[in-house]
């Protein structure tokens, strides 16, 4: 399969001929022009050209009208909106970003870390922290944990970035593959409102960048293909096979699922060569020409890509860090902190040595004062992976040790030799001559690889010589594995004596001898540093090693079969009654899924048909849409099936890749489906599938973006049994924000009023809105209570006094809690004021009235009037309650109403305003009853009532 689409590919000049464009040569997409469908004479007419004159493609034959580019930009505009919306939430931790996020924090401390993916990816989002300053102090240690000091959206702008990108590219890989316009749409819409792909894309994960540059190799590589079609060797032909070999390189940079894409241009390039073998009219030099610019492009150039990367990688982790442990000493010792000064290469009896394991990492023969709990309780020896003191070891003459009359020092030096017995013992005490038990023979199993040091096969050599210890009386011998001891051994690395031990596990080397009596020109060694080439091998294998290592099992886990059917997902982070879930868009998905076997069943039907006679693949429209659907099918199956293979842990992402190709092959089959209707017909068939998508993500959409929702919603979202999101983490219902209410339309009038005179009169503003918007308690008779603001998260009562200096229980599931000097409907939010009486809201109400009832100020006594003829009014009539909202915006004063009343509680508030009246006004309020509402008072006349008002009552504000 390949991503170019003629039956027959035109013979490729001869070289020094030039070339003569002919029909038969077009460049790709090339109908006929007897042939031109309605969409194909649409485009002609929108560029200007006359019937038949439609032959003027750009490189790459990517024909697009400037209506479409158009589109292109309204499609990323939207795909914008839909990934970077909320990208700061949640400000915490969140899944696998507590691992490359830590990565980013490696490589801004250049501290050395091994991961099993290739470091592109990571590079890119560790650019993006080190330019906005992060200095990489966070741990990401935990789910959950909140971000401090850490450029946390900037490093999620990475990958959202590359998320919004791939949606263009679906596009232009359609329309590439000659897909009619509104196929592209349809595609790039289902990208952009696949909820997988948005969840992922919008965390420091590294799914998204693999994803765009999987979409980036396939879009190149059809424009190549494209162009090759068109005329090879030319400048743009190198260009386009050139950008599609470093587009390879970058994507198996980011993780080694890029191999499936490389394996996928890979197949394409094969059934290329293999066409142009079978030309006659392509000659074996021109043949050859072919197959080295391909070998040279797509295998040399990702080649290089991706070892220059890990140059970068090695250049900036330069320091010894975490990662140490997993890598040879001599990779070890190219770190910065790791340098080791030249050690005698000679070992004898009275040298001080350290030894270390030649598997495992290469742990060091540990031992330090204490002792296992059980057993011997003796003291414990174990296999530790930093250089310390306790790592030095004596080797002593086990036969003549102890004897008072021999002295080592004095005597010539004896180096240690095969079959010697030597002390290797962390038991007895200073005088000790110990026993035969302490006793280990040394048995040398190999020297230096090469002819440098022939001694080494002879006798014990620093670095060059591996070793094993065999026990005296036992014949065991000392080993190690990668097993690590409980808390009690500090989790180090056990070291036993095993009499079946596998070899590997038993091989020792000294790293470091010291003896006193060794002459000062006496031999000295040290570690071979290896280079760029050798440590880039090695961390290969470290790589694939841990990779395949990976098989412990996670909550979350799932298996490839699963996949296509979406079984379940992946719980990224729960908190604050919010969940991220990673679950795809079920419309999307299973439509892909239905298309992989649509595809199969139809390519069996035509080979069956073409055994048994029938012409099928003599329709160029055959072999159109079987080669565009086959090479996208090709690329489904190899980003899908390894994974069968694979024992490793594996998670619904991994699909990812896959998923991309079994889309694009979705709207490939709704192209051919609906090549035959009229376009406006198939716009509106592709919009109802748009439609059902967007409505598929809206669905589940807060689990995308960690967004409030209810135990209900959840549960009816939950279309299979298998999705295992937590339903019981959310609330029973919405909690709505704090906010302001007004029982009354009168309120409303008031509070706008308020607002009126805030410039001249803030900090009355502040006291007089939050009075007003208090009046009343809830409708079930509950009083109105406010919560002080040092009160505790969880707290089941509040050390609030109200007006008779009583404590306030404030009960979370029946009160909401607000701020202090918040308002909200059934809160006295001056129950706890600094004066130490509260103020309640009729307290206003009967000043009001003593200023009516004296007469002091006529204004006044029509503002009360008025106020209480339109609550009157409200509650005779029986008027659904008016909801308000309103912002005042000056120093500290910050409020805002988002709630609704029930019709009790309008009747009850409109019957407190109206008790306030005077008797003496009811007339006046009879005949304000009688206007509308919103005709309670002109707003000129009630500002300056207002604001005298406020004077009034508020004379410390003025």
């Amino acid at each position: 399969m390949s991503g170019n689409f003629r039956a027959r590919r035109p013979a490729s000049p001869p070289p020094g001929v030039s070339y003569i464009p002919t029909m038969s040569s077009q460049r790709f997409p090339h109908p006929r022009e007897e042939h031109l469908d309605a969409d194909e004479k649409r485009a002609a007419a929108s560029k200007g050209f006359a019937p038949g004159k439609t032959r003027n493609y750009p490189p790459g034959g990517i024909n697009l009208t400037s209506g479409e580019w158009k589109l292109l930009i309204v499609i990323v505009l939207v795909a914008c909106a839909v990934r970077l919306f909320r990208l700061s939430k949640p400000n915490s931790v969140v899944f696998d970003e507590v691992h490359f996020g830590k990565f980013a924090s490696r490589y801004i401390k250049t501290r050395y870390f091994v991961d099993v993916h290739p470091p592109l990816a990571k590079l890119l989002i560790t650019f993006a922290a080190f330019v906005f300053g992060y200095d990489g102090d966070f741990d990401f240690k935990d789910i959950g944990k909140i971000y401090e000091h850490v450029p946390y959206v900037a490093m999620r702008m990475v990958p959202a970035t590359l998320g919004v990108a791939t949606v263009p590219l679906a596009y232009l890989t359609l329309r590439a593959l000659d897909c009619r316009a509104t196929t592209a749409l349809l595609a790039s819409m289902f990208i952009t409102f696949e909820n997988g792909m948005v969840t992922q894309s919008r965390h420091i994960l590294l799914d998204s960048p693999l994803i765009f540059f999987t979409a980036l190799t396939v879009f190149l590589w059809c424009g190549f293909c494209n162009e090759d079609k068109h005329e090879p060797f030319t400048q743009s032909w190198w260009t386009w096979l050139l950008l599609s070999g470093l587009s390879l390189g970058a994507v198996v940079s980011c993780k080694w699922v890029g191999l499936f894409t490389i394996a996928t241009v890979g197949v394409s390039t094969i059934y290329q060569l293999w066409n142009l073998l079978g030309d006659l009219r392509v000659s074996p030099r021109l043949f050859m020409r072919h197959f080295m610019a391909r070998a040279l492009c797509l295998i040399a150039v990702p080649i290089i890509f991706y070892m220059f990367m890990f140059q970068l990688h090695f250049l900036i982790l330069e320091n010894s860090g975490e990662g140490d442990g997993f890598m040879s000493s001599e990779f070890q010792h190219t770190l910065g902190g790791r340098g080791m000064e030249d050690t005698f290469a000679d070992v004898a009896v009275g040298s001080t040595i350290s030894i270390r394991h030649v598997n495992t990492q290469g742990g060091y023969l540990h031992s330090h004062p204490h002792n296992y709990p059980g057993g011997s309780k003796q003291q414990q020896i174990t296999l530790y992976p930093h250089r310390d003191d306790n790592n030095n070891w004596m080797i002593a003459n086990a036969s003549v040790d102890g004897d008072p009359s021999w002295k080592w020092e004095n005597a010539p030096l004896q180096y240690i030799l095969p079959s010697m017995r030597n002390e290797v013992s962390a038991y007895g005490m200073p005088g000790f001559v110990g026993d035969a038990n302490d006793d280990w023979f040394v048995e040398i199993e190999k020297g230096d690889r090469g002819k440098r040091d022939s001694e080494s096969w002879k006798r014990l050599r620093t670095l060059r010589t591996h070793f094993r210890l065999r026990h005296a009386l036992t014949g065991c011998y000392l080993f190690s594995h990668k097993v690590k001891l409980p808390e009690w051994g500090y989790e180090q690395q056990e070291v036993t004596c095993n009499k079946n031990a596998v070899k590997a596990n038993s091989m020792w080397y000294v790293e470091t001898s010291w003896h006193p009596n060794m002459p000062a020109d006496a031999p000295k060694v040290n570690y071979k540093l290896p280079g760029f080439v050798a440590k880039f091998w090695e961390l290969q294998r470290v790589m694939w090693t841990t990779n395949a290592g990976l098989t412990d099992r996670h909550t979350y886990d799932s298996r490839p079969d699963s996949w296509p059917l979406l079984r379940r997902g992946i719980n990224f982070w729960v908190k604050d009654h919010r969940q991220i879930y990673l679950i795809g868009n079920p419309m999307v998905w299973y439509l892909s899924t239905v298309s992989v076997f649509v595809y199969l069943a139809v390519r069996g039907i035509l080979i069956l048909r073409a055994k048994r006679g029938f012409r099928d693949f003599d329709n160029t429209k055959v072999v159109k849409y079987d080669t565009l659907c086959g090479f996208l099918f090709t690329g489904w199956v190899l980003h899908y099936f390894p994974f069968f293979l694979m024992g490793r842990q594996l998670f619904l992402h991994h699909y990812f890749p896959a998923l991309y190709f079994g889309i694009l092959l979705s709207c490939g089959i709704f192209d051919l489906l609906t090549s035959t209707l009229r376009p406006r017909v198939r716009l509106q068939i592709a919009a109802v599938l748009m439609v059902l998508a967007i409505w598929n993500f809206q669905h589940l959409s807060p689990l995308a973006y960690g967004s409030p929702w209810t135990k209900a919603k959840c549960e009816s979202a939950k279309w299979l049994k298998t999705w295992d999101f937590s339903c019981n983490d959310f609330y029973d219902s919405v909690r709505p924000t704090p906010h302001l209410s007004f029982p009354n339309p009168t309120r409303t009038y008031f509070f706008f009023v308020v607002l009126k005179i805030r410039n001249t009169r803030s900090n009355a503003l502040h006291q007089l809105i939050a009075r007003i918007s208090t009046i009343g308690g809830a409708a079930d008779g509950r009083p109105a209570v406010a919560v002080h603001p040092n009160a505790p998260d969880n707290a089941a009562a509040a050390n609030n006094n109200n007006e008779n200096g009583h404590a306030v229980v404030v009960n979370k599931e029946t009160d909401t809690m607000v701020a202090e000097h918040i308002a909200e409907p059934g809160r006295d939010i001056f129950a706890g004021d600094v004066g130490g009486k509260g103020i309640k809201s009729d307290s206003i109400i009967a000043q009001q009235r003593e200023k009516e009832e004296a007469k002091e100020e006529e204004e006044e006594k029509e503002i009360s009037s008025v106020g209480a003829a339109a609550a009157a009014m409200t509650e005779a009539a029986g008027k659904p309650q008016v909801q308000a909202q309103g912002v005042g915006e000056k120093e500290d004063v910050k409020a805002e109403s988002t709630s609704s009343m029930t019709e009790s509680e309008s009747a009850t508030s409109a019957s407190a305003s109206a008790s306030a009246s005077a008797e003496d006004k009811e007339e006046k309020a009879d005949e304000t009853a009688a206007a509308p509402a919103a005709e309670a008072g002109p707003l000129g006349e009630a500002e300056v009532e207002a604001e005298k008002a406020a004077a009034e009552l508020f004379p410390d504000a003025a």
